[in-house]
């Protein structure tokens, strides 16, 4: 329980100690609301670190490749043949990132 939490619940245990007993249900009804919602925050910021470190990945590899491959390209298809390697890179990039 990180401090901030901690201060909270100090604060309801207060409040139900000055109301009394018939506030405690909405009391702790909107305190663990508020937990609940900061939990909601933390689990979409890890989904986000994870999602981040399976894509870097490919994209670093997708790019580390497209040099080579432009290369190529350039030389044996001219410009049709970078754009035709580019539009593919990023068509792949784009599906592996609805993934």
């Amino acid at each position: 329980m990180s401090v901030g939490e901690r201060e909270e619940l100090e604060a309801v245990v207060a409040a139900r100690a000055e109301l009394g007993s018939d506030y405690e249900p909405v009391l702790a009804d909107s305190f663990l609301e508020r937990l609940e919602k900061q939990a909601a925050l933390r689990g979409k910021s890890v989904s986000r670190a994870r999602e981040h470190r399976t894509v870097t990945p490919l994209i670093l590899g997708s790019l580390g490749i497209a040099i080579p491959l432009m290369a190529v390209a350039g030389s044996a298809a001219g410009l049709a043949g970078v754009a035709l390697v580019c539009a593919a890179i990023v068509i792949v990039n784009v599906v592996a990132m609805r993934r």
